[in-house]
């Protein structure tokens, strides 16, 4: 994973502990496909409240231009840091052991009005789509961003185009005539 300075990241991916980044991973790992530069922070609202309030004060002052919050259990980390910033929050519930994420989903989608947090999916695909989303977000204003998304979406309807019949298998990918490299799925390890 590619590591940016505070400086050049555009959107803040934090979690309410380092267990959540099985979770969160997905998001960073979604935003770094698509070029999009983040910051990755454990910023707890339960046990570090003022480093919270600093964070999301501080963020948009940075050139954060949203921010994904990941959040188990009783969830208050992206609602509390929305009412401290004008940045998009995007709330990742987390799932956890005992309600599996439903404690999480409930804790961040309701939201009394007037505290907005755009709230996702339980757990990987909550994360990934908050990454997504917030691509979309910079791609209003960066053309790089935008066509990165374009590509992804390309790239899910050609896989989806590969193998229209889920009984048989995936079709192999093919080098281009005259191509010199090798398709990735037709890679061994150890280069033979």
């Amino acid at each position: 994973m590619t590591v940016v300075s505070k400086a050049e990241a555009k959107v803040g991916i934090i979690m309410g502990s380092t267990s959540d980044w099985e979770t969160m991973s997905n998001a960073a790992s979604t935003l770094e496909s698509l070029g999009v530069p983040f910051e990755v922070q454990v910023v707890s609202a339960h046990r570090t409240p003022d480093l919270l309030f600093d964070y999301a004060s501080k963020a948009e002052a940075r050139g954060l231009e949203c921010i994904i919050a990941g959040a188990g259990g009783a969830a208050h980390l992206p609602g509390m840091c929305a009412s401290k910033t004008l940045l998009p929050v995007l709330g990742v519930p987390v799932e956890s052991k005992v309600l599996r994420g439903v404690d999480s989903l409930l804790s961040i989608v309701q939201m009394p009005a007037g505290v907005p947090v755009a709230t996702f999916a339980i757990g990987r695909a909550g994360a990934v789509n908050a990454a997504l989303f917030a691509a979309q977000l910079l791609a209003r204003k960066d053309p790089a961003v935008r066509a990165a998304l374009g590509r992804h979406r390309d790239e899910q309807t050609a896989k989806v185009l590969r193998q229209p019949d889920p009984r048989l298998p995936a079709a192999p990918e093919v080098s281009a005539p005259g191509s010199l490299s090798t398709p990735a799925s037709s890679q061994r390890p150890g280069g033979q």
